[in-house]
């Protein structure tokens, strides 16, 4: 059984049928379930999850392939998440990430 490649990516706020992804906090959702409370008490965002946005506005998460490294299984569950609510998602070489 081949594995899939573990590689940075980016899960864009669309559906594969164009569809805009709802709720519109989505992408702030999903990064905060991979944020931690620094030492000034503010959430900080991970480094390995990040939210973004298009050119077009589409929000978007990026993932960054050393998540894999750091937490397996959180890197599985932002994998699937994308996967589950049929989200359009594209690579990114890990040297711009």
């Amino acid at each position: 059984m081949n594995q899939p490649k573990i590689q940075s990516f980016v899960i864009i706020g669309r559906t594969q049928d164009g569809k805009t992804f709802r709720p519109s906090d989505w992408a702030d959702r999903l990064c905060g379930t991979m944020s931690a409370f620094g030492h000034d008490n503010r959430v900080k965002y991970s480094l390995y999850v990040r939210p973004g946005c298009t050119l077009t506005g589409h929000k978007t998460v990026i993932v960054d392939a050393k998540l894999h490294q750091a937490h397996p299984l959180a890197y599985q569950f932002v994998v699937d998440f994308a996967r589950d609510n049929q989200l359009q998602v594209e690579p990114i070489d890990d040297d711009k990430v």
